[in-house]
């Protein structure tokens, strides 16, 4: 296998892009993934895309996109992980390079969530539930949510108010982040003065849907032109499934497709938990941060809100997660949000992450998560000398 390199990133706020198609956002990400390379010819793109068949009536977005970004006759996929489709799509261009099938390919991240009505738009997210046991009884993901972190506070004995840093800590850090949808800071007493949406969810647990694009240019490193700006490597990348109905796990207080990737990128990078720096986890619920953190090996089981508690994920904590904001406040346009994860991370390891640039950023871990567990997408980036 072939050493990967990062070499362009672009992304489009997440917003309500109302004026704006599908095709647009992916081209606008795309293309400035592209300027930022310096690469003006590409062998493939492989576009990470949800909802565009249920909600925009539009497939085939590999073939779309590479003929609106003057790619025509490039090979183009559509790839579909549900809310991990982003960096479902990544490892594939990861994949695609590293094997010396292709040289320079294209990874995007697209979504538009925001011009259909609510209840729609929430039943096309439920078709990424198992259909036949969970979709059929009309639950949706905060519903789904809702029952886990129950069980959650039942078991190892949390408050609701032991959950709120976690969203605390997002909402301080996209408020730095100019591309994020929801750019307020939020206070302790905002979080328990919440409207309840699902208890024990409230609004402040769950993250927002939004428009968006994200993207990021790979090439093999050998092929890779120097240039200033240190280097981000793919140093770990793996996939992992569990059941899509949650009452079919052995534990459904445990990720363990999460924690199967995890650990299979730990040893592709050569690492573990205390090498890596930084996590932008998938914080669509705040009980899915706490559950990543202990399926990851940051914490024990049980033990998930207690890093958040103490302050350890904070920019200036041991282990930061969701430095721009985490899909909580920088937004959830569901395809797009692994690979906002991926290019949030090469901003910090470039030392570009403006505001909420950390000090030290070596070894970033991005881990994104398809429907409630099942279809899980990690990636571990490296910045390194040129």
């Amino acid at each position: 296998m072939r050493e990967v390199v990062i070499q362009g990133i672009g992304q489009t706020p997440v917003e309500e892009h109302w004026e704006r198609s599908l095709r647009d956002l992916a081209a606008e990400a795309g293309l400035a993934a592209m300027r930022d390379a310096g690469v003006e010819r590409i062998d493939a793109v492989f576009v990470g895309n949800m909802l565009s068949g249920q909600i925009a009536r539009q497939e085939n977005l590999g073939a779309l996109t590479a003929d609106w970004i003057g790619q025509r006759g490039a090979e183009g996929y559509k790839v579909e992980a549900a809310c991990a489709s982003g960096a479902a799509a990544f490892r594939a261009a990861f994949l695609a390079v590293a094997s010396g099938a292709l040289d320079a390919v294209l990874a995007i991240g697209v979504e538009k969530m925001t011009e259909t009505s609510g209840p729609e738009t929430t039943a096309a997210l439920v078709s990424a539930a198992d259909a036949d046991y969970e979709g059929v009884q009309g639950i949706s993901f905060v519903g789904l949510n809702a029952l886990i972190m129950r069980r959650y506070l039942h078991e190892f004995g949390w408050k609701h108010t032991d959950f709120g840093e976690f969203s605390i800590n997002a909402h301080a850090n996209g408020a730095r982040n100019p591309h994020a949808r929801l750019r307020q800071p939020i206070t302790e007493r905002d979080y328990v003065r919440a409207r309840m949406i699902c208890e024990p969810i409230n609004l402040l647990d769950a993250s927002p849907i939004g428009d968006g694009a994200a993207a990021a240019l790979l090439l093999p490193v050998e092929k890779a032109p120097s240039g200033p700006r240190p280097r981000v490597v793919v140093a770990g990348s793996a996939a992992a499934s569990d059941s899509v109905a949650v009452h079919d796990r052995k534990d459904p207080l445990f990720l363990s497709a999460a924690h199967l990737g995890a650990k299979r990128a730990y040893a592709q990078a050569g690492v573990g938990p205390e090498q890596i720096d930084f996590f932008e986890l998938h914080d669509a619920f705040s009980i899915l941060a706490a559950l990543s953190l202990e399926a990851c090996g940051f914490a024990e089981r049980g033990q998930g809100p207690r890093l958040a508690l103490e302050g350890a994920i904070r920019l200036d904590g041991r282990l930061p997660v969701c430095t721009q904001g985490g899909l909580k406040a920088r937004g959830h346009p569901v395809g797009a949000t692994g690979m906002y994860q991926i290019v949030e991370a090469a901003q910090q390891l470039r030392g570009e992450a403006g505001g909420n640039q950390l000090a030290k950023a070596r070894t970033a871990l991005t881990q994104n998560i398809g429907g409630s567990g099942a279809s899980i997408y990690t990636h571990i980036l490296q910045r390194k000398k040129i």
